[in-house]
């Protein structure tokens, strides 16, 4: 089994910074690409950047320039440095990545639970 758990929400002011992070544990072997989503209230989720194992990166025009991912891949970390926040960057933030299970030696998706990022003065 593969676990992801993120951590680092929390509510700021417009303008400000968060810093989440993504850990995956369990029985893996390797992690291809990770990804950011986000869920705002009444929308779908939308994906926010990614980053393969190589340290590839892209981003969603809304934050470009605003927010960096990263990666640690000796400790199956991913994360969202956030910068410049908005009102409209508040929703539920997952993480999302591509685990090799150390059983079966197959690449499947795995989710984390979310972390809720509010934004408001």
């Amino acid at each position: 089994q593969v676990q992801l758990v993120e951590s680092g929400g929390g509510s700021v002011q417009p303008g400000g910074s968060l810093r989440l992070s993504c850990a995956a544990s369990g029985s893996i072997f390797s992690i291809n690409t990770m990804r950011w989503y986000r869920q705002a209230p009444g929308k779908e989720r939308e994906l926010v950047a990614t980053i393969t194992s190589g340290g590839k990166t892209t981003y969603a025009d809304s934050v470009k320039g605003r927010f960096t991912v990263s990666r640690e891949n000796a400790k199956n970390t991913m994360f969202l440095q956030m910068s410049s926040l908005k009102p409209e960057d508040t929703a539920v933030y997952y993480c999302n990545a591509d685990v090799g299970d150390n059983m079966s030696r197959t690449f499947n998706g795995w989710w984390g639970q979310g972390t809720q990022v509010t934004v408001s003065s």
